[in-house]
Parts: structure tokens; sequence; C-alpha cells
């Protein structure tokens, strides 16, 4: 039987890869990149066969005119190597993507599947700093956090639950982790496409609707759009999120805390949150541990890093 290995939470931004030397003379910011390199270190030795990110698209990969809500890698993985993320194609381990989508069609989740799968920072960015020099292929899953309607908070926990039984219904002796990515609390400046107000908005929303064979031609009004952008950030709101993390792995997370309720307090970054509720359950929903927790206006969000154990849940089938 297949066994999960490690849960890794990890918040994203490209604005690291871009901004650093602004913030270089910062020890919160060298705390959260410290971080990233212990987590690091205890996915390397977890010694993963393969590894299974689940992250949020930035409509680089994905467009208004067709939008999953969840979307499994089963193939060609390719990065849009937007500031300063790997570009080109990611290993995926294909196989482990078909029996997680098979497994999850045969249990009645519907779940979207691509050959040829494009994404973004939204999973490069954890390739980028979580999995260098460990020789794992990748299943990218990406869930629908920008466009709405979103899949609900409890939809997200049953991706996890679903995640969970596949990986260890694996008959392969395969050593599986976990990485979620995305998150705590941020707002980017993404409008609801439904309601574009203004000329930036009304831009944006078009450029997610025609965007797809020539997103870059978009791309330096919006990095404008997204530097000029204010800080949003709730450090009670993640402080609370961690404390639940290690309290008791985000059980029922979303019976404590509405769709709208979480836009209210983390803002719409925080919708990505759903990767970490996914993992969480994925994992059992056991206590997790902190690595560190950075409130980042510089980068627009608070970042956080976290591991959980497996502690013995390999072999078992939820």
């Amino acid at each position: 039987m297949s066994e999960l290995v490690l849960g890794v939470g990890a918040s994203h931004t490209t604005l690291m890869n871009t901004q650093w030397e602004k913030v270089d003379h910062l020890p919160r910011a060298h705390a959260f990149r410290d971080g990233l390199a212990q987590a690091r270190g205890s996915l390397n030795s977890a010694r993963p066969d393969a590894v299974v990110i689940i992250g949020s698209n930035h409509f680089r990969g994905f467009w208004l005119d067709l939008m999953p809500a969840f979307t499994i890698g089963v193939g060609e993985v390719i990065s849009s190597g937007e500031h300063g993320t790997p570009a080109g194609e990611i290993r995926c381990d294909r196989q482990l993507g078909l029996s997680i989508c098979e497994y999850l069609q045969a249990h009645e989740f519907d779940i979207a599947f691509s050959d040829r799968l494009k994404i973004d920072h939204g999973i490069s960015h954890a390739y980028q700093w979580l999995l260098r020099d460990i020789d794992a292929p990748i299943v990218p899953l990406v869930i629908n956090c920008f466009a709405p309607p979103l899949p609900t908070l409890r939809r997200s926990e049953k991706l996890g639950a679903a995640l969970r039984a596949a990986i260890l219904a694996i008959p392969d002796a395969r050593r599986i982790a976990i990485i979620a990515t995305g998150g705590l609390s941020h707002s980017l400046p993404f409008p609801d496409w439904r309601r574009p107000n203004g000329s930036d908005e009304i831009f944006l929303a078009n450029s997610w609707s025609v965007g797809r064979d020539n997103w870059q031609a978009f791309e330096q009004r919006r990095r404008s759009i997204l530097l000029s952008a204010a800080p949003r950030i709730n450090p009670s709101f993640d402080e609370w999120f961690l404390q639940l993390l290690e309290a008791d792995g985000l059980a029922d997370f979303g019976s404590r805390l509405s769709d709208e309720q979480l836009l209210s307090q983390a803002g719409n970054g925080g919708n990505e949150v759903r990767s970490w509720l996914a993992l969480a359950s994925a994992m059992g929903n056991q206590a997790g541990r902190r690595i560190a927790y950075s409130p980042m206006p510089e980068w627009l969000t608070g970042m956080a890093v976290a591991v959980i154990e497996p502690n013995a849940i390999s072999g078992e089938c939820s």
C-alpha cells in the first residue's frame, strides 16, 4: 500500500522573487524564507516518490472560457514562468495523477483532468522553493480560488478526504507527500469578474476572458496594478487559522466560518486557504506544526509555513 509521508502548507508570492532586495533587511522576510528551507529539509528527509501540489490559478493557465472547480494534471505540466518562477515543462507523475483521478470519479467525486496542464505560480512557486534538489515528480491539483462561484470550503475539505482515500488505496508501495500552497490573508486587486468596476477591473476581467493564447500581452499593466495595490493583511485571522491547524488540524473548518466570512476576514486571497483545508483533510486532520509566520505587507500577504506529520496513517483507507 502507498503511504502519506508528509504534508506541507506554504504561502506563495512572486514578489518574494522580484522584490527581495527591498525586504532583505527585514528579519521577518528571512524568517519566512528560512521556514521554506526548513520545510524543504523535512520533505527531503521524507524521501517522497512523488508530491501532490495543491494550489490556485491566477489566470495564466485557466480562463473564464472554462473554469473547473478542481483540476488534476495527468500528463504534461507546463509552467508559465512569470516573475522568476520556473518556466517550461515540470516532470509529472502521470500514473499517480491518473490513479487519483480514476479513484475520485469511481467514488463520485467529479474532477476535471488535463493531459497538458498549464500552471502558474499557484503551483510553481512551491515547486521552486520546496522541491529544489528533491528528485520527485509532481501531480498538480488546481483549485479555483479567484473566479466565483468558487467551490465551498466544505467541498474543499471533502476533496482532501477523497484525495487521502485515493492515495492510500494505491496498491504500489509508494511514498507520497502533499504540499498546499496559497494564503494566508491578503487582498489582490482582482475584481469579481461578473461585476468589474472601473477601468483597471474591466481590463483585468477582459484579460481573463481573452488571454488564453496571449496572456503575456496583458502582463505589464497587470503587474503595475498589482504593485500599486495597498496591502490588506489580517494577522489576527492568520494567527487564529494557524492555531486551529496546531490544535485540531483544521477539522470541520467550513462549519466554523462561512465562505462569505472568510472573504470578509481574510480578503479574496484568503480564498486560497482552500488548498490548506484539502491538505489537512488529506492528512487526517492531525495537528500540524507551524514553522514560520511573517506578516509581509511588502508582499501584500500574511506568509506562513507549516508541516503535518503522518503519525502512522499509512495503509489506512478512509
